[in-house]
């Protein structure tokens, strides 16, 4: 059976240093995690060379079916996986259930881009004096992968950085977050029982800046891959010097409800409230800012109030559980100061609004200026605005005004307006008829401005966790 503790003892062998997990939902401590030193990181990074030229002799059929296999695994291990998940980020069960699920199909995923790593052949005799010259392209690993994951997907973020990672022949050493780092570790077993070498995927845990600046430093480490801040992604992209870099940032998901939708307000508004929500907000594409066509507002917030109220608070661990405690007493204590910046500023609570236990209840405000920090930043709570607009064009201007450009959403049955936005929202990927807390593993995922830099999706993270290289044959010679 799978189990961290073996491989948490061997972190702490080689230093007996140590700091406190604690369960969100709760505050209470679960146990000690190594806090690893510096020397531990550069250890790795060794290591993982050497994982490296071992991963790398292996033929893609071999890391496909690694992968393929260790989807396997962490499905006949769903149960322990979820409730890991849950015990170290208070995420409700039936989502870490849901992120399983999701990371089973990351790996599978992964699995078949490993065999699908296709170059391209281009006619050198395009070129004036190319005659006699057949050329074609293929895709290398880079070598040792530095991974920077956060709390609030603490399997499914990893596996989106391990799996491509593997399938291009790469080693990685993830740095999960130092609130959530179990998740990662069981991946690893799961990865390692399924035949990827030791030194393939190693987890170093213990705090973020010190760690992550070695992996910056080390010239041994080729990509850094970071999901988190803005202001970490920034400064890691300011240090990074020419190694490849990923950046997963911040946003603050912006939602479109047409008038042409009239109909269809309380099937949106229950999406709507599961996007805003879902994990208690703390989800980097959770819908955040709603604007509505002013002729149907009212109708939607009583859907909003209705479905948001149905929410019910409680132990993680229980099958009903929707809302759980907030990550930390920082988090919460921030949210209330932003819910009351937003009051003072003219904002109306519509729901909610007050501390919940170790959370807030779920909240809906109408009438936020644009310069709150409630729209502006990123609140990573559980907290929804509405504002009304006169039409599709003033919601698309205020849309963009934004500094984040992950996800959008749109409701319309406007084929023209809907093409419109799809082509003038300023974000990575635009939903139709979804709310823009959406994702599937493989596709693109990517964001603008603050939001990020590259892209993730299987298939486009192995390509930028890979070299390309031309090959020419002059045929005449």
């Amino acid at each position: 059976m799978l189990d961290y503790k073996g491989y948490l003892e061997k972190l702490t062998k080689f230093n007996e240093n140590t700091y406190p997990l604690v369960n969100p939902h709760l505050r209470e401590e679960i146990m000690q995690i190594p806090e690893c030193s510096n020397e531990q990181m550069e250890q790795a990074i060794n290591d993982a060379h050497e994982g490296y030229k071992t991963l790398k002799g292996l033929t893609s059929y071999d890391r496909s079916e690694i992968l393929d296999r260790a989807s396997k695994i962490v499905s006949d291990n769903k149960q322990l996986f979820a409730e890991t998940i849950s015990k170290e980020s208070g995420k409700p069960i039936k989502f870490a259930l849901g992120e399983v699920g999701r990371t089973i199909e990351t790996l599978k995923f992964a699995a078949i881009e490993a065999r699908k790593l296709e170059g391209e052949s281009i006619p050198l005799d395009a070129a004036p004096n190319g005659d006699g010259r057949d050329a074609y392209t293929i895709y290398q690993p880079i070598g040792v992968v530095g991974a920077i994951t956060p709390f609030n997907f603490p399997l499914n973020l990893v596996v989106h950085k391990v799996g491509p990672a593997i399938a291009a022949g790469n080693s990685i050493i993830v740095k999960p977050a130092e609130k959530t780092p179990l998740s990662s570790i069981l991946l690893r077993e799961a990865l390692v029982e399924a035949g990827l070498p030791e030194n393939a995927y190693i987890v170093i845990t213990g705090d973020g800046p010190r760690l992550g600046k070695v992996l910056l430093e080390s010239s041994v480490v080729k990509k850094i891959t970071f999901t988190g801040s803005p202001q970490v992604g920034k400064l890691i992209k300011s240090q990074a010097g020419l190694k490849k870099v990923t950046l997963e940032l911040g946003n603050n998901s912006a939602l479109y409800i047409d008038e042409s939708q009239k109909d269809k307000l309380e099937a949106i508004a229950k999406q709507a409230v599961n996007g805003a929500f879902a994990y208690n907000g703390q989800v980097c594409i959770s819908t955040q800012r709603i604007y509505v066509h002013e002729n149907i507002k009212e109708d939607l917030i009583t859907h909003l109030k209705t479905q948001a109220e149905k929410l019910t608070y409680g132990d993680p661990l229980d099958e009903n559980t929707d809302l759980t405690g907030l990550i930390d007493e920082k988090s919460q204590h921030r949210i209330l100061e932003w819910l009351d910046e937003a009051e003072k500023a003219g904002a109306t609570i519509i729901s909610g609004g007050e501390k919940l236990e170790n959370s807030i209840q779920p909240t809906i405000l109408e009438n936020v200026p644009r310069d709150a920090k409630i729209s502006c930043e990123e609140v990573f709570g559980p907290v929804v605005l509405l504002n009304t607009v006169k039409d599709s064009d003033q919601a698309l201007e205020e849309m963009n005004d934004s500094q984040y450009g992950l996800n959008a959403g749109v409701f319309t049955s406007d084929l023209a307006q809907a093409l419109k936005f799809g082509h003038e929202l300023d974000v990575g990927q635009v939903l139709i008829n979804d709310v823009p807390t959406l994702r599937f593993d493989h596709m693109p995922y990517g964001g603008r401005k603050n939001s990020g830099y590259g892209h993730e999706g299987v298939k486009y993270a192995i390509h930028e966790m890979t070299n390309l290289k031309m090959i020419s044959l002059n045929y005449k010679f």
